[in-house]
């Protein structure tokens, strides 16, 4: 899979909705896949199978 980045759009419980920077496509994931330290508007970029904060 290509590298992607995402935004949080909203927490909600052990959930996150990501929406997808480049098609808008909205992904639901487990919380617990996602850094500790993301919140709602934090910017992710995945890359082989890890998510990670950007700057």
């Amino acid at each position: 899979m290509e590298p992607k980045d995402y935004t949080v759009e909203r927490i909600d419980g052990d959930y996150a909705h990501l929406k997808d920077l480049a098609t808008g496509e909205v992904l639901l994931i487990a919380r617990a896949l996602i850094p500790e330290e993301s919140d709602e508007g934090t910017i992710l970029h995945y890359e082989a199978l890890t998510y990670s904060v950007t700057d």
